[in-house]
């Protein structure tokens, strides 16, 4: 089981919080507001003692329960693409560390994260208080199927690789929203966007990536 998350403040890392922006701006990042995000919240409050010496290397890290923390392009990239602007209800599909959990909340009105293992959440929960974020709601559940009760979500962003897009979440997005989710095998899935426009679906893919499975009732089966 992971070890809980250090206090923020223990280590003046800022310093190579700063590094990682600028070294995910040379790789392509130009969202002011996704590296603002990046340069705030202290990775290394969300990833176990044993690998917080890497917090900021530009590396998927294991966070425990055999999932991971991805890399911080990745997040940084999906993040981008959602195209959010500050007043968006965010519906977040696998909680994990919780430090894209954080990173919405400092770019989103309010974020609602799923997260199916509960050791995990319990642990992203105490990892966002360190970090000091009030605007996120938490849950322990199925999240393929999505968090209906708060639906309709302006974005949504799944954080495991499904065999296909989960059809509840199509039906949870808002007329204008876009969803994030990594389709592919269990081995490698591609990054795709899909806007909703009316009773349009338009989707479009974009970089390769390699994400857990995402387990549930719409997505990989145990």
């Amino acid at each position: 089981m992971v070890d809980e998350p250090v206090a923020a403040a223990v280590s003046p890392l800022s310093g190579a919080r700063r590094r990682l922006v600028d070294e995910l701006r040379t790789k392509g990042i130009g969202d002011p507001a996704v590296l603002a995000a990046v340069g705030s919240v202290p990775r290394h409050a969300f990833v176990p003692s044993g690998v917080r010496h890497r917090a900021y290397e530009d590396a998927a890290l294991p966070i425990g329960s055999g999932q991971t923390i991805s890399q911080p392009f990745v997040h940084a990239r999906s993040l981008e693409l959602l195209r959010l602007a500050g007043h968006e209800r965010v519906l977040e599909v696998g909680t994990g560390s919780g430090y894209q959990t954080a990173l919405l909340s400092r770019i989103a009105a309010a974020v609602y994260s799923v997260e199916r293992v509960e050791a995990l959440l319990d642990l992203a929960r105490v990892a966002l208080q360190v970090a000091g974020v009030s605007n996120v709601h938490l849950s322990v559940a199925d999240g393929t199927a999505g968090w209906p009760d708060h639906a309709p979500y302006d974005a949504i962003v799944v954080s495991a690789g499904s065999p296909e897009i989960p059809q509840p979440l199509l039906a949870q997005l808002a007329d204008g929203g876009r969803l994030l989710v990594p389709i592919g095998d269990r081995k490698a899935q591609h990054l795709v966007l899909v806007e909703r426009k009316g009773t349009r679906y338009v989707d479009q893919a974009f970089n390769s990536v390699r994400f857990v499975p995402l387990l549930g009732e719409h997505g990989w089966r145990e």
